[in-house]
């Protein structure tokens, strides 16, 4: 069987910004944030320690490593709206996201305390989204690896499309495994 690596590790496309969000696109990316927690533990919940540690893809990570991935991605993406929020176009700090799903408290912490976290986490990041004014939304900061300047709008998209592409790693996973 001839494996697509590119298609396994991105299995619902990479992300591209959209050029412009309506109101109606940002409902839509906040309720994607808004579910994902419940999606994600959906998705691991009939899962064996073995085929938690089983990675989605060759060379890739484990999925216990992809669901605490999510909770130090999203929480980083709380605080860059945060900085964005309080802050006039502020540098965020960039992190070593391969480095993170190397440490002890991904190794040795189930995954149900990461999908603890995650639920809360994506409580309080939906309310914040959900009671922004235009302005806000307007709102942008710099990512120091791209120096690319990105508004809120467009984080929101990104986020979106991370939860969703982290699940579908998932359960393209499960397929091809058959493991129900």
């Amino acid at each position: 069987m001839d494996i697509d690596l590119e298609q396994l590790k991105y299995p619902i496309g990479k992300f591209e910004a959209p050029a412009e969000i309506s109101d109606r696109a940002l409902k839509g990316y906040i309720n994607d944030i808004r579910y994902l927690p419940s999606l994600i533990e959906i998705v691991v919940q009939s899962l064996d320690e073995a085929q938690l540690a089983t990675p989605y893809r060759p060379e890739g990570w484990a999925v216990y490593q992809v669901v605490h991935h999510l909770v130090d991605s999203h929480t980083q993406a709380l605080t860059r709206f945060k900085w964005a929020l309080t802050e006039d176009n502020p540098t965020i700090k960039a992190y070593n996201e391969t480095a993170w799903a190397e440490l002890p408290d991904v190794k040795k912490t189930p995954i149900n305390v990461s999908l603890t976290l995650l639920h809360a986490l994506h409580t309080r990041w939906v309310n914040l989204m959900e009671n922004l004014t235009p302005e806000q939304w307007a709102r942008t900061f710099v990512h120091p690896e791209s120096g690319k300047t990105i508004a809120l709008r467009t984080l929101a998209a990104n986020y979106s499309w991370h939860g969703r592409h982290h699940m579908a790693q998932i359960e393209r996973l499960k397929e091809r495994n058959n493991w129900h």
